[in-house]
C-alpha cells in the first residue's frame, strides 16, 4: 500500500513539475534548450519512477526504525536550513556546513567530515562559478 502512495505522490509532483514549467516566461535571446528543458527531464524521470513503483510495488515493504527516521528528518532539517542560510552565509560557507554535517551523518569521522565539507563546497564553486562561469550566492566574504 505505502508503495502505491509514493508512486501516485511522484506521479502528482512530475504532473506538478510539467504545469509549473509551462508557466516559465522566456524571451526571445535565449539558448537553444531553454529554462523548460531541465524540468522537464525532471518531471519526466519522476514520472517514469513513479509508474515503476505503481506497477511493481513491493508485496512487503521493510520500513526504517525510528532511529533512521529522526537521521532522515534531521537531514531534511539541513537541507532546508542550507535554503534560508545560502542567502545570507553565501555559497562556500552554506555549503560548506551542509555537506560537512552530511558527510558525518553519512560515515566519516568528526575531523573528516568538515575537511570534506569545505573540499566539496570549494570543488562545486571551482566548477559552477569558476569554470562554468555561473553567479552562486555571495556571502558575506564576497563568494
Amino acid at each position: 500500500m505505502s508503495d502505491r502512495v509514493l508512486g501516485g505522490f511522484c506521479l502528482a509532483l512530475a504532473a506538478f513539475f510539467l504545469w509549473r514549467t509551462t508557466k516559465i516566461e522566456t524571451s526571445f535571446i535565449t539558448d537553444p534548450l531553454g529554462p523548460k528543458a531541465f524540468p522537464v527531464i525532471i518531471a519526466g524521470v519522476l514520472g517514469l519512477a513513479g509508474l515503476y513503483v505503481l506497477a511493481r510495488p513491493d508485496a512487503r515493504p521493510d520500513w526504517p526504525g525510528a532511529g533512521r527516521l529522526v537521521e532522515i528528518a534531521l537531514a531534511v532539517g539541513v537541507m532546508v536550513a542550507y535554503a534560508l542560510l545560502l542567502p545570507s552565509l553565501g555559497f562556500v560557507a552554506a555549503t560548506a556546513l551542509g555537506a560537512g554535517y552530511l558527510c558525518w551523518r553519512l560515515g566519516a569521522g568528526p575531523l573528516e567530515a568538515p575537511l570534506a565539507g569545505l573540499v566539496i563546497s570549494l570543488g562545486i564553486y571551482a566548477i559552477f562559478h569558476l569554470v562554468l562561469g555561473l553567479s552562486l550566492a555571495r556571502g558575506p566574504w564576497g563568494f
